[in-house]
């Protein structure tokens, strides 16, 4: 079919036209890829994208974020940048400076960075500043927690009477968490009340399973120290108090004397726990401390906490219960033998039994200003638990057993924001194999495929012979 001039014309036109459009639309592409980023991150445990828990800690953060970046190489600088920018895309005012230190010498003396290795990072936040030694989620989110405290968070843990060893190398002491809270700002050591008093500056005292009795003058000091509003976690164990009876007649509680008996058998098989005094708990009641909590957590050789009176309060505090064992369990108040069976006629307690208790008073008003006017205080916080090796190094990794032990810590010391910013671990992505399996894999792989892959070879070439 011949074509007039004029349908040429229309179809050179509707060319033109369409390289135009096409030519707009690369240019309309281009600019919105240059101003606008969408990701995804289809990785385990979404390992190119900040944690829900880094997430919600900088959303904590009211004030600007910088990071000084100190190295020459190209590859590392656009590594930093990557990192960088997860942070940047939650909190606008997140900066970065990439600085080479051959050239910015004047800034690497103000920031005292010592060039030992390819690379050096600087976290500035509030008017202060940490060295990190990896720009990892995990470091960059520790050092802002540091930063972030609004002051001097000092902990002290009572020894001298066989408690709990932050520094201990055994697998009862309490070096994990030690570590764990020393990331996250809290300063740590540990008092004998028969040497020392406590510091006047102690934000936190820690009663941590002591096996042998308290002197009167170290109960008295411990006493003076809960009158003047201080915040107690008293973690214990079944058995005695050794002399600390007089504390929970105060706070309103009663120890009790037997070991808590789980006999969910369904459960203990799911978490393949062996022991009936390992007690799982996978409910917990609404409180600050346990609202993140999404895991079961574990306690090894746990007591019962009951009120000791009908009454609300006693001497103002007010009593929580954190959560319970299960309600198949009981108080066994015969110890650990080899057939337990539960008998109310022998003093044993039906679950659920509750294992851990929250409990808060208001401090006394302070009197400030030049009217003597009298200003609230805040509230006193204190947490009991009938167990105490949740938190050793043993259990610690168990569950949620950390994050449990982390966010009661941040609680006491009334730092609530940062109670659900603990950083994730990665995700396991190992894949373990026992030797049968291997066994099976490397036969499948080197005899039963060669074999098929032969069987359907032979196959075809017989049936185009008979063709």
């Amino acid at each position: 079919m011949k074509l007039s001039d004029q349908s040429r014309f229309q179809l050179t036109v509707q060319k033109l036209i369409f390289l135009l459009l096409f030519i707009c639309s690369i240019g309309m592409l281009a600019w919105i890829s240059n101003h606008y980023s969408v990701q995804f991150d289809l990785t385990a445990n979404k390992r190119h994208s900040l944690s829900e828990n880094s997430v919600g800690l900088l959303n904590t953060l009211n004030k600007p974020v910088t990071i000084h970046a100190y190295t020459t190489d190209e590859v590392t600088r656009q590594a930093i940048s990557e990192i960088i920018s997860r942070y940047q895309r939650v909190k606008s005012d997140f900066k970065l400076r990439l600085l080479n230190p051959d050239i910015d010498i004047e800034q690497v003396q103000k920031d005292g960075v010592v060039m030992n290795k390819a690379f050096a990072f600087v976290i500035y936040y509030n008017g202060r500043m940490e060295h990190i030694d990896s720009l990892s989620e995990q470091s960059i989110s520790n050092a802002l927690l540091r930063l972030n405290r609004r002051d001097n968070q000092q902990v002290v843990f009572l020894s001298g009477h066989g408690e709990r060893d932050i520094d201990g190398s055994d697998n009862r002491a309490y070096a994990t968490l030690k570590s764990q809270l020393s990331d996250m700002g809290f300063n740590l050591q540990t008092i004998n009340l028969l040497e020392n008093s406590l510091p006047e500056d102690t934000k936190l005292l820690v009663i941590a399973a002591p096996s042998n009795p308290y002197l009167d003058g170290e109960v008295n000091k411990i006493e003076k120290y809960i009158n003047d509003g201080g915040n107690l976690l008293w973690l214990t164990d079944p058995g005695e108090l050794y002399g600390l009876d007089k504390l929970a007649t105060s706070f309103g509680l009663q120890l009790q004397d037997g070991v808590i008996i789980d006999n969910n058998q369904e459960l203990r098989q799911t978490l393949n726990i062996d022991h009936p005094a390992i007690i799982p708990v996978t409910e917990y009641f609404p409180h600050i401390i346990t609202n993140t909590i999404r895991y079961n957590t574990l306690f090894p050789l746990a007591r019962g906490i009951s009120p000791l009176t009908n009454e609300n309060t006693v001497n103002n505090w007010q009593a929580e219960a954190l959560f319970n064992s299960t309600g198949k369990s009981w108080s066994e108040a015969g110890g650990l033998k080899e057939e337990m069976v539960f008998s109310s006629s022998e003093g044993d307690i039906a679950g659920p039994v509750t294992m851990a208790v929250a409990l808060h008073r208001p401090r006394a008003s302070t009197i400030t200003g030049q009217d003597n006017t009298a200003a609230p205080a805040g509230s006193q916080r204190m947490v009991v638990t009938g167990d105490s090796d949740f938190l050793s190094d043993t259990y610690i990794g168990a569950g949620a057993n950390l994050n449990l032990g982390l966010n009661i810590f941040n609680w006491l010391i009334g730092d609530d924001d940062f109670i659900s910013v603990e950083v994730a671990p990665a995700a396991d992505t190992k894949l373990s194999l026992d030797d049968t399996q291997l066994v099976i894999i490397g036969f499948g792989f080197f005899l039963v495929i060669p074999i098929v892959l032969l069987l359907i070879g032979f196959r075809i070439w017989y049936v185009r012979k008979k063709r």
